[in-house]
């Protein structure tokens, strides 16, 4: 790891132009890991940083340091030629939210990700599967190259860390504590982070409450289901997490599987689990992510991806 975040700073130094993007749809990890790296690239580099999306950012987010520097892909040129592509947290080429011309007409192209990647795109790969969130390697990479932190730049961190590990509830090890520690020691204020973040629209509180209320519960109450269907899809905030967080408090419930019709014949799929692995059954389903919150996209009916989830929960 260390040799290879070396090699990330010799890149950098010979470079003119950066383009960085993270997966689509972007969640808080995502999103604010993309912004305090160009943000770092820019402080202690100079170097000009373009932070591009695809899909939509949930408004919960809006109000995150530097919003308005992330810039949706159909409203730059994709055809412009980078120095250096960076993609974050995607975790599958399929996920990566940003136009493919960007990273292929790019001289290098850098991953940094705390998934498992099976199909990478980069000349230089630095990830980390034992990291509780992207923003934790973005910490080290600062650390370790003696870079200038911030206000800014360790406000998104938190805020990267926080909601990544749902309030450090999947944290994998100590180390996004002691991060976290040393983020507040130099002023990160962790009530006022998540005070920012209560910026949902009044319909999509309504949505989420009326999808926990409506929630089907199988296999005597170990698996919560609950459905977004796609005339309520549009208010949505983001994935749900908070439904999955609501579904996962029930007592008994080992199991929360969300399906959203995103679009006819297209559902997403958000899975969690309390105590056991499920990103194998997220692979069945052509998808993928961590052990117990992973997740995917399927090309079918709502009735038939229904079935499916249900099939392969059976015995778990």
């Amino acid at each position: 790891m260390e040799q290879k975040i070396q090699e990330f700073f010799d890149v950098l130094r010979n470079a003119k132009s950066v383009a960085i993007m993270g997966h689509k749809n972007p969640d808080g990890d995502s999103m604010c890991s993309v912004l305090a790296l160009a943000h770092l690239i820019e402080e202690n580099y100079g170097i000009d940083v373009l932070c591009v999306y695809d899909g939509n950012i949930p408004d919960a987010l809006d109000n995150v340091p530097l919003r308005s520097r992330i810039r949706y892909f159909e409203r730059v040129d994709v055809n412009q030629h980078y120095d250096v592509a960076i993609v974050m947290d995607y975790g599958n080429p399929l996920h990566i939210g940003g136009p493919k011309p960007i990273v292929d007409n790019a001289d290098f192209v850098i991953e940094i990700d705390h998934h498992k990647n099976e199909n990478t795109v980069a000349d230089l790969c630095i990830n980390d599967d034992t990291a509780a969130a992207t923003a934790v390697i973005v910490y080290k990479i600062m650390r370790m190259g003696n870079w200038n932190m911030d206000s800014v730049t360790a406000d998104l961190l938190s805020l990267a860390i926080i909601t990544d590990t749902g309030n450090f509830k999947f944290s994998r090890n100590g180390d996004a504590l002691r991060i976290m520690a040393d983020l507040v020691d130099s002023g990160v204020n962790i009530r006022n982070l998540i005070e920012l973040m209560n910026n949902k629209p009044r319909k999509a509180i309504q949505l989420e409450s009326r999808t926990v209320a409506n929630a089907e519960f199988f296999y005597h109450g170990r698996l919560a289901l609950a459905t977004v269907l796609k005339k309520d899809y549009k208010y949505l905030d983001g994935r749900g997490e908070l439904i999955l967080s609501l579904l996962g408090q029930i007592q008994g419930v080992d199991y929360i599987v969300l399906l959203k019709e995103q679009k006819p014949e297209q559902i997403g799929i958000s899975i969690r689990s309390r105590k056991n692995p499920i990103n194998q059954i997220a692979i069945e389903l052509g998808g993928g992510g961590h052990e117990r919150a992973a997740g995917a996209i399927v090309r079918d009916s709502l009735e038939n991806v229904r079935a499916r989830v249900l099939a392969l929960f059976k015995g778990a």
